[in-house]
């Protein structure tokens, strides 16, 4: 249909005469991209906040109080709601309590490919933690796919590292303070 709407606006320019000075700019929309593997529903949604690719809960992702592995924000379950980019990134928008309409991000996980992350500098890779260990120890679902699309999705996302940055506590009103990042990999472990 768009192709038959710029050729016919193509023609009409051409045979009304109008000058190459005078023509509107014809302007092509390109074709949404998006990882068949880690968005399998992605065309159900395509233009919906474009957070909402991939959804995934998980458990150690808030800083507990105390380094005690009965500390109950170890158990508290982070909403990641993430949205997939052409480079292999993704950008996870984390809430505790959900995506609904008064939800509010609570902070943002940042992950990136194996390759990408062995291109880091020394320096920074211990903020990041590897899937391939973490996806297990946070107990990390994908609640809103079948059995079968989660396990096509699992040794790809096993495959990244993410680093965790919060600019907000979860139980403040406003975000306060610093933002900081959250090392994962350093938690208590828990059963």
């Amino acid at each position: 249909m768009k192709l038959k709407l710029l050729m016919s606006s193509a023609l009409i320019v051409l045979v009304s005469g109008c000058s190459k000075s005078e023509q509107a700019p014809v302007v092509v929309e390109k074709a949404a991209v998006y990882n068949e593997t880690l968005n399998p529903r992605q065309k159900e949604y395509p233009n919906h906040l474009g957070f909402n690719d991939l959804h995934i809960q998980a458990i150690r992702h808030i800083k507990p109080d105390t380094h005690d592995v009965n500390d109950p924000k170890l158990q508290t379950i982070v909403h990641h709601h993430c949205k997939a980019y052409d480079d292999g990134t993704f950008i996870c928008l984390m809430f505790h309590s959900g995506m609904k309409d008064q939800d509010k991000p609570i902070g943002f996980e940042y992950i990136i490919t194996t390759a990408q992350y062995n291109s880091l500098p020394e320096e920074e890779k211990h903020y990041w933690h590897y899937h391939l260990v973490e996806v297990p120890r946070a107990h990390a679902t994908f609640p809103d796919l079948t059995a079968e699309e989660a396990a096509k999705i699992l040794p790809a996302v096993n495959e990244t590292y993410g680093k965790v940055i919060y600019f907000k506590n979860m139980d403040d009103e406003f975000p306060l303070g610093e933002p900081y990042v959250l090392i994962v990999q350093d938690m208590p472990e828990q059963d």
